[in-house]
């Protein structure tokens, strides 16, 4: 038990702050790492080890990755960027086009990878229409995180709770998705607010160069994605749905797989595979459950207790470690709306602080590659009032179901 809580409390430390203060390890080797030592020190078997994996969740997450692969290689995102440029002439319209196409984008892709994609395009069309980069590329995050919560494929946490607790796709929309809306609206208005001086006035002209794209390929992967989309909604395994997507799309004479395989992030799904193990262990030597009896005192049961700790523990130790430790503490009466709170509040929380979410995480880093620093305070200022106010509103939805 002392084995294993010491491996649990070194990789949460490394997921909080990013890396190995001692090594250079990083998230995905901190996983293997106290994977490894999870089966080494006998804790658990190798088929314990496999056994504590969902592979579902790996499928699906893996799956999704192929299908997005193929927008990428096929310029879908260019062509996103290039419409956009091409339809707007103010810079607030550029802010409301941000939000509107990360958030939908992200309601039905990988938040991290549409951030992945897309930031380098506003970059781009920012520094061309001499246009200030900051409040767009909150709006990149912001909104990529409040869209991924409108579905449970808009991103790793919720693809996960999607494999675990079985909730449907279409009854988990009809709750998320007006929630999700309002998140929008208030994202643009917040970061309207903060930066009004700044958004004030035109778009300078730019040059629209060509885009190169390849057609067929944006063509059949929207076809797919429609149909994986429209099998989740017709209750199909969520697990099965998407690889056969998947399937379809690796079916092709125009790409090489490999360039697709480039773009999986793998590093994700390692992360993944090790958290599995390591809260496996964690839970046969029954360490989950003194950590429960020891934090009886606490109501888990009340939504505003129970989000504060998700809203916390997103923050400190990423949203997908939270989920895994956070799903022992949910009730068992009407189970499914706990489920529902523990996606949307995870997602919410990663708008609070920079570090809260991969996502934010990937578009500062790529903005600072482009010499644009996007600072602390730069997010915070914007992101506090819009977490408090975007899980406000999810509390009195939530409250009212329960």
């Amino acid at each position: 038990m002392i084995w294993a809580g010491l491996i649990l409390g070194m990789t949460l430390f490394v997921f909080a702050i990013g890396k190995s203060p001692f090594f250079r390890l990083d998230r995905a080797g901190a996983a293997i790492v106290g994977a490894a030592l999870t089966i080494g020190l006998g804790i658990l078997s190798f088929d314990e080890a496999v056994g504590a994996v969902d592979h579902r969740t790996i499928v699906i997450l893996f799956s999704m990755m192929i299908i997005l692969a193929n927008f990428k290689l096929a310029g879908f995102f260019d062509i996103i960027g290039s419409y956009i440029l091409k339809t707007v002439s103010t810079r607030r319209q550029l802010l409301l086009a941000i939000v509107v196409m990360t958030g939908l984008l992200s309601a039905f892709c990988i938040n991290d990878i549409v951030c992945l994609l897309f930031t380098p395009i506003v970059l781009f069309i920012c520094r061309k229409a001499n246009c200030p980069a900051v409040p767009h590329l909150l709006a990149i995050a912001m909104a990529a995180n409040i869209g991924s919560a409108a579905t449970l494929i808009g991103n790793p946490q919720n693809i996960m709770i999607a494999s675990l607790s079985g909730l449907s796709f279409m009854d988990y929309f009809y709750t998320a998705f007006p929630i999700a809306l309002m998140g929008l609206i208030f994202t643009y208005l917040i970061i309207n607010w903060f930066y009004y001086q700044d958004l004030d006035g035109i778009l300078s002209v730019v040059e629209h160069s060509p885009i190169v794209h390849h057609q067929y390929l944006i063509t059949k992967g929207l076809v797919v994605l429609v149909m994986v989309i429209g099998g989740f909604i017709g209750g199909w395994d969520l697990a099965l749905t998407a690889s056969l997507g998947a399937a379809c799309l690796l079916i092709t004479r125009r790409i090489k797989p490999n360039k697709m395989y480039t773009s999986v992030d793998f590093n994700l799904l390692v992360i993944f595979i090790g958290l599995f193990v390591v809260v496996g262990g964690v839970e046969k030597v029954g360490l989950m459950s003194r950590t429960i009896n020891f934090l009886s005192f606490i109501d888990f049961q009340n939504f505003s207790v129970f989000t504060a700790a998700t809203v916390l523990l997103s923050n400190i130790f990423s949203n997908v470690p939270a989920v895994l430790l956070l799903k022992y503490f949910l009730p068992e009466q009407d189970a499914n709306l706990w489920w529902k709170a523990l996606a949307l509040f995870t997602t919410f929380a990663g708008n609070l602080t920079i570090t809260g979410s991969i996502a934010n995480l990937i578009v500062v880093e790529i903005a600072q590659k482009d010499n644009v620093h996007v600072g602390f305070m730069d997010y915070f200022k914007v992101g506090f009032p819009l977490t408090l106010l975007i899980i406000v509103l999810g509390l009195i939805v939530l409250s009212g179901m329960y």
